[in-house]
C-alpha cells in the first residue's frame, strides 16, 4: 500500500517476451492487492524471435497472437494501449503519446499514468546507424505490423513474377530480395524465403518455385553470424549457398535508395524488396529521459538488481537495458533467454521491495544458441548448466529442431501457465495439420 493509502501501482511498459511473463506473474501474485498495469502500443503479443516466420507466411500470427486484454483478465492485470513518450520521475508518472488510428485520427489525448514501481521492457528496434535512405527505402522486422507489411510486399512480388512467366513463356523473372545484416534474423529469414517460394508453387502460383527467388545477404563483418560460434556460421553459410543465397561479407552499406543499395566498395545491388536487419538499439527517446543513465545504444544502464542507476523505483530489463555484471567482459546480450531470466529477477525484487527485504542480484545463465534454417537445417550450441564454456554440446538435425521448437513451447508455458499453455500447444499442433503451410493472405 502506498503512503497516501492508495494501492501500490506496478506499471510494466512493453509486452514482449519478458514483459508479458513478468506482468502475468505480478498479476497472479498482486492482482487483488495492487494495481498491475501493462502498457503496450499493440493490443496483441507475438513472440518477436518468430517475426521472420510471420514475414514469410510460415507462421500465422492471427492464430498465435495473445490478446493483452483477455490475458490480463485471466491473470489479474490491466492493459492500457499506448506508446511511452516520457517519464516524469519527480511525480512518479509516465507520459503516453496521444493515441491515433491507422488513418491518423486521434483516439485519445496525451495521458499520464502514475506508478509506484515502473518496469521498462521496451525491447529493441533496428539500428540503421544513420545510413542515408534506409528509413525511407527499407523494410524492418521490429513489430507484427512490419512483418505483415513485408509479407504483403513479398507475396505481391511473387504473384507479379508468376503472371509474367505465364504470359511470357521462357521469360525468367526472379523475385529479388536483399537482406542487410547476417545476424540470426537475417540468416533465418533468408532460408525461410526459399521455403516460401517452394510452398507458393505448391499452393497455386504456377511457374513459381525456389529458382524464382533470388536472395542477397549483405554483411559488414568478415563472416555471417558474427556473435555466434564459428561452426554455426560455417554450417549456415553452406546451407544458404546451397539454397542459392548470394552472401556478401565484408560489405558495408552506405546508402539505400528505392530499389537499390550502394556499398562502400562501390557496388550497386538492385532488388524488389530490401530488408534492414543490421544491428539493434533501444528506442531513441530513452536517451532523452531526464535523469536516466543510458549507454551508447540508448539502453538504460542498470545495477545488478536491474534497477536503474539513478532511480530505485525504475527497473529495466531485456533488450532496452544495459546490464554489465561483476567480472563480466560485456553486458548481458539482448536475447530472449536473457529477457525471460530478467523477468524472474525483477519479479522477485519487486516482491522483496514491498516486504522491505534486501534485493537479489541478477545472474545470467547462457543456455546456448539455436538457429533454424527453415525446413533445410537446424543448428545449436547448448549448455544444460547455463555456465560459460561448461558442458557445451553441439546439436544438429532433428535434435536441434526439437530444441528450437521447444523454445517457443516454453515461452507459451511461461505466459499462459502449464494448464492453458498445454492446451494452446495441443490446439496449435492440431491446427498445423489442417491449415496451409504458408499464410497466403
Amino acid at each position: 500500500m502506498s503512503k497516501n493509502g492508495r494501492p501500490d501501482r506496478i506499471v510494466v511498459v512493453g509486452g514482449g517476451a519478458g514483459g508479458l511473463q513478468l506482468v502475468r506473474a505480478l498479476g497472479e501474485r498482486f492482482g487483488k492487492e495492487a494495481d498491475v498495469i501493462l502498457v503496450d502500443r499493440s493490443p496483441t503479443h507475438v513472440w518477436k524471435p518468430l517475426f521472420h516466420e510471420v514475414a514469410t507466411g510460415a507462421l500465422d500470427a492471427d492464430l498465435d497472437e495473445v490478446s493483452y486484454r483477455y490475458h490480463g483478465k485471466h491473470w489479474g492485470y490491466h492493459y492500457v494501449r499506448g506508446t511511452l513518450e516520457d517519464i516524469d520521475r519527480k511525480n512518479h508518472e509516465i507520459i503516453l503519446e496521444p493515441l491515433v488510428d491507422e488513418e491518423g485520427h486521434k483516439i485519445s489525448d496525451q495521458e499520464r499514468l502514475r506508478y509506484d514501481y515502473l518496469v521498462l521492457a521496451l525491447g529493441s528496434v533496428a539500428n540503421d546507424f544513420n545510413t542515408p535512405g534506409v528509413r525511407e527505402n527499407c523494410l524492418f522486422l521490429d513489430s507484427r505490423a512490419q512483418a505483415d507489411r513485408f509479407r504483403e510486399h513479398l507475396f505481391d512480388a511473387c504473384a507479379s513474377a508468376s503472371r509474367t512467366m505465364i504470359a511470357q513463356p521462357g521469360m525468367e523473372k526472379p523475385v529479388r530480395v536483399t537482406v542487410i545484416g547476417a545476424g540470426a534474423t537475417g540468416v533465418e529469414l533468408s532460408a525461410e524465403l526459399y521455403n516460401t517460394a517452394i510452398e507458393l508453387g505448391n499452393f497455386g502460383l504456377e511457374k513459381f518455385g525456389a529458382n524464382c527467388m533470388q536472395v542477397t545477404l549483405v554483411e559488414a563483418a568478415p563472416r555471417i553470424l558474427a556473435p555466434l560460434p564459428e561452426f554455426m556460421a560455417e554450417d549456415a553459410h553452406t546451407v544458404l549457398q546451397r539454397l542459392g543465397v548470394d552472401i556478401k561479407t565484408n560489405t558495408m552499406v552506405v546508402e539505400a535508395g528505392e530499389g537499390f543499395i550502394k556499398t562502400k566498395d562501390g557496388q550497386t545491388i538492385e532488388s524488389d524488396i530490401q530488408l534492414w536487419a543490421a544491428g539493434v538499439k533501444a528506442p531513441d527517446f530513452l536517451s532523452k529521459v531526464e535523469g536516466l543513465e543510458v549507454a551508447r545504444s540508448n539502453q538504460i544502464i542498470v545495477k545488478p538488481t536491474l534497477q536503474s542507476t539513478t532511480d530505485d523505483r525504475i527497473f529495466a530489463m531485456g533488450d532496452c537495458c544495459s546490464c554489465k555484471l561483476p567480472e563480466a567482459e560485456r553486458p548481458v546480450p539482448p536475447r530472449a533467454q536473457a529477457a525471460h531470466q530478467m523477468a524472474d529477477t525483477v519479479f522477485e525484487n519487486i516482491v522483496r521491495l514491498r516486504k522491505g527485504e534486501p534485493l537479489k542480484d541478477f545472474a545470467y545463465r547462457d543456455y546456448g544458441t539455436l538457429l533454424s534454417l527453415s525446413r533445410f537445417a537446424a543448428i545449436g550450441d547448448l549448455s544444460l548448466s547455463g555456465k560459460k564454456n561448461v558442458g557445451k554440446r553441439v546439436v544438429k538435425g532433428r535434435i536441434a529442431r526439437f530444441f528450437y521448437n521447444s523454445l517457443y513451447r516454453l515461452h507459451l508455458l511461461a505466459i499462459h501457465g502449464w494448464v492453458k499453455g498445454s492446451a494452446v500447444l495441443a490446439a496449435a499442433m492440431a491446427h498445423s495439420m489442417l491449415r496451409p503451410k504458408v499464410k497466403l493472405y
